[in-house]
């Protein structure tokens, strides 16, 4: 299951001091890497996982994710969903349902006819998922690391060998 962790602070200032093997140029260069660092760290927000798990099982049904595409459209009802995607009006009914219990659609009903509804995306949760995704994969989000195990950590470099198209561990 996916959790939110937080990411640990520092718990200790780095020290002030300069010892005999630390010049003066390394202690500036680590203080200019860190401070880059914590403010990268303060201005990103936490991503909320359970929500973009949500939201991802809910889109990750092919049939949910053409309706999305077709509501992208415009608004659309029911039966023009249906004879778009070559799906019966009880089966649109149960993914449309999915999506307004996960708030990406909405719906209205005709003010003539009260029968007829018609569908829309909810523009405040495509701007939410589209906030969230931004933040959960910008590339400023990698950082460098050595894995902690086996004892002898040796840097790891996964590249694609041509030969084979896999993904081979080299040092």
């Amino acid at each position: 299951m996916l959790t939110n962790e937080k990411i640990p602070e520092k718990t200790a200032p780095r020290a002030a001091a300069v010892t005999s093997t630390e010049s003066a140029t390394d202690t500036a260069t680590d203080t200019a890497t860190d401070t880059a660092t914590e403010s990268v760290a303060e201005t990103a927000a936490p991503v909320p996982l359970d929500q973009l798990a949500r939201w991802l099982k809910v889109l990750a049904e092919p049939r949910r994710l053409a309706i999305i595409n077709l509501l992208m459209q415009g608004v659309q009802c029911n039966c023009e969903l249906g004879d778009a995607l070559n799906m019966p009006a009880n089966l649109i009914s149960h993914h449309l349902g999915v999506l307004r219990r996960a708030g990406l659609v909405e719906m209205e009903r005709d003010e003539q006819d009260a029968r007829w509804i018609y569908y829309s995306i909810s523009r405040e949760a495509l701007a939410e998922i589209n906030r969230l995704f931004q933040t959960f994969f910008d590339p400023a989000r990698i950082q460098e690391r050595t894995p902690a195990c086996p004892p002898d950590v040796r840097p790891i470099s996964l590249t694609a060998t041509p030969a084979t198209d896999r993904l081979d561990a080299s040092s």
